[in-house]
């Protein structure tokens, strides 16, 4: 009898302790945003720290995003009018080619890229300031790190984000003008014209409030990882991979649950 229920009874405990673990890892994550909003909720506001996380997260990303942008479109337009030429549709080629890159490509790919190249420097900028003791210095000095470290940064997310990904989709779609017009010989009035008909507002503010909502995920991942770095280098980077991976995680999830729920 003992046989087969004590294995039993041992994987029970093991599945129980993982999903407390989730939840407790789920409640620190929400407490540290609702900290983060109360702080942001309430003065003095850091202008100067706002526009430091804004050149940090968006400026220096720009040319990442430029380049991304450019190549998906030009990507985007090569195999969509070879598909649609198949079917004799090739006029389609720009409304499909802005249709993908507003509505899912330009804030998922967006977002991936920013958690790559600033996300990940903004938790290892955090997690070196928590080893060395900086955070702990700021606490005893009787300053709020989190109104200095933290809220900052989600508010630069929320603006930066949404400005990055318009350039991405202005890019992506001039990427896909290159290829099925100057390349493969699509009208011009064609592309841009069908695009018109095709692309309403509903499409350009889903794009609009994906990469809204991925700018404080990544922001606010990225900040709480840093916030909760281990010991040493070896968990600066433990914490560093873990933002990134996360991030890419949740953005990807949140897409799906916000393009079944978004017209």
């Amino acid at each position: 009898m003992t046989a087969w229920v004590d294995p039993v009874l041992r994987l029970v405990e093991a599945l129980g302790a993982a999903v407390l673990s989730i939840v407790d890892a789920l409640g620190r994550f929400g407490a540290f945003l609702g900290h983060a909003i109360a702080v942001m909720l309430t003065p003095p506001f850091k202008a100067r720290a706002l526009v430091d996380r804004i050149h940090y997260i968006g400026f220096r990303s720009l040319l990442i995003i430029l380049l991304t942008g450019a190549f998906t479109g030009m990507v985007l337009g090569l195999q969509i009018f070879l598909v649609l030429s198949r079917f004799g549709s090739e006029a389609f080629l720009g409304p499909a080619v802005a249709l993908s890159i507003i509505r899912e490509l330009g804030p998922v790919l967006a977002a991936l890229m920013v958690t790559g190249r600033a996300g990940s420097a903004l938790t290892a900028e955090i997690g070196i300031m928590r080893i060395t003791e900086q955070i702990d210095a700021l606490t005893v000095m009787a300053l709020n790190p989190v109104r200095y470290l933290v809220v900052p940064s989600i508010l630069a997310g929320l603006i930066t984000f949404p400005l990055m990904t318009a350039l991405f989709d202005v890019v992506g779609i001039f990427g896909g003008y290159l290829v099925g017009v100057q390349l493969l010989g699509l009208s011009e009035g064609t592309y841009f014209g069908e695009m018109e008909t095709f692309v309403r507002m509903d499409d350009i503010m889903t794009g609009f409030w994906k990469s809204l909502s991925f700018g404080v995920i990544v922001t606010w991942v990225c900040t709480y990882k840093g916030f909760n770095v281990g010991h040493g280098a070896e968990g600066v980077a433990r914490a560093t991979t873990q933002a990134v991976v996360l991030s890419s995680v949740l953005i990807l999830v949140w897409d799906y649950f916000m393009g079944s729920v978004l017209p």
